[in-house]
């Protein structure tokens, strides 16, 4: 197969593979994205008088048809195409003729596929943040269902303060709402247009309108100037990985608590028999694998995000190809996070406290008698809080 770039001259195989890598593979998702992207582009050129209106129609009409065909299975991007934007030229061309050679004009694959992956990353970022929305939601509901249940609140690991399941959940939901506003707020970065600059310098003499592509992809910006695209490469997708990692650690945290509750010197909680697995062992075991893995991968989403930082934390201005490897940890966290959110939603309208079982030291309750000795006699809070110790010590 011939690639976009090719001269003429042979290409070792062990290159091909080597460059490629895992992107054809990785490009799957983006294929509608850089369907919608180059409809826009070659409707712009039309407006230019770049693009003759037959053509136009051939091309949209075209990368219409290859995306609902890619979506249905019937076919897929391969080694031999390099990447996506490769396989969908190629295949357009091979489809209607010269006029697939025409949508090119005026970019490159560095702002083709950077405006494919802002448009997946805008949904992405968006459906995170609803899947953060829906475990907040569940944990409310928990509090609904039990939320004046009495637990011992802990600090280093002790009994110290009374509080509820009310508290408890709440605590968690009010952090995985703040951490879905997180995901959010990624969109500043996301959501700002690239197409139209090229392999980062422009397209001298072309006059291209970005206004226009901005507004049939509902980017919210253009991005300007053209040579702070390249630059920007890196920092939407590790922010979106920072974000990510702080909604995955409260999941951990919270599989965390629920992993010690459900120990059976705790016996505070009953998970469902459908999130936890047996024991190959042991025939009374059932195994809260599902808690114990989101725990873990906390460390995964870690791993994403430092793996995005180092890979542009260095790099001169201007495109280099270290850029093409951001796929691979920025997919890879998205996924991982969108499979945690979507357990835990689950998961948790199954879980419940046993009120029976959990034992409360009396003694959580002598902050809360210190601060009666201050509003009854008036007394400062330290001579308060030495009388009841001396109370407890006796």
């Amino acid at each position: 197969m011939t690639r976009l770039w090719d001269k003429g001259a042979p290409l070792d195989t062990r290159v091909l593979q080597f460059t490629a890598g895992e992107d054809y593979g990785l490009d799957e998702r983006l294929v509608s994205y850089d369907v919608r992207a180059s409809i826009a582009h070659a409707e712009m050129l039309h407006t230019r008088g770049l693009l003759e209106s037959a053509d136009l129609e051939a091309i949209r009409d075209g990368l219409q048809h290859l995306g609902l065909e890619h979506a249905a299975g019937l076919w897929h991007i391969e080694l031999a195409d390099e990447d996506g934007q490769t396989a969908l030229e190629q295949r357009l061309t091979a489809r209607i003729g010269a006029a697939g050679g025409r949508v090119h004009l005026g970019r490159s694959r560095n702002d083709q596929v950077l405006t494919a992956v802002r448009l997946y990353l805008r949904d992405a970022a968006q459906a995170l943040s609803a899947g953060a929305l829906r475990v907040a939601d569940e944990l409310d509901a928990l509090a609904a269902r039990q939320g004046e249940v009495a637990l011992p609140g802990y600090t280093h690991m002790q009994q110290a303060m009374p509080s509820s399941v009310a508290l408890w959940a709440g605590g968690f939901a009010g952090e995985i709402r703040d951490d879905a506003a997180g995901l959010l707020s990624v969109l500043r970065r996301i959501d700002r247009n690239p197409l139209g600059s090229a392999a980062g310098y422009g397209a001298p003499g072309l006059g291209l309108d970005r206004e226009l592509t901005r507004a049939k992809l509902d980017f919210a910006e253009v991005q300007v100037p053209v040579t702070s695209v390249q630059l920007s490469r890196g920092k939407a997708e590790a922010q979106l990985l920072f974000e990510i990692t702080l909604v995955m650690q409260d999941m951990g945290r919270l599989a965390s608590d629920l992993l010690l509750f459900y120990t059976q010197e705790f016996a505070f909680v009953q998970l469902p028999d459908a999130f936890t697995t047996g024991s190959s062992i042991m025939p009374q075991k059932r195994n809260p694998d599902v808690f114990e893995l989101l725990r873990g991968r906390t460390a995964s989403a870690h791993g994403c995000l430092i793996e995005a930082l180092g890979i542009f934390a260095k790099l001169p201005s201007g495109y280099q190809r270290d850029l093409q490897l951001l796929k691979q940890p920025l997919f890879r966290g998205i996924d991982l996070c969108t499979q945690s959110l979507d357990i835990l939603a689950a998961a948790l309208p199954a879980v419940s406290f046993n009120p029976e079982r959990i034992v409360i030291d009396p003694s959580i309750r002598t902050a809360e008698e210190a601060y009666a000795l201050v509003v009854s006699e008036g007394i400062p809070f330290r001579e308060a809080y030495r009388r009841v110790g001396a109370r407890l010590k006796r």
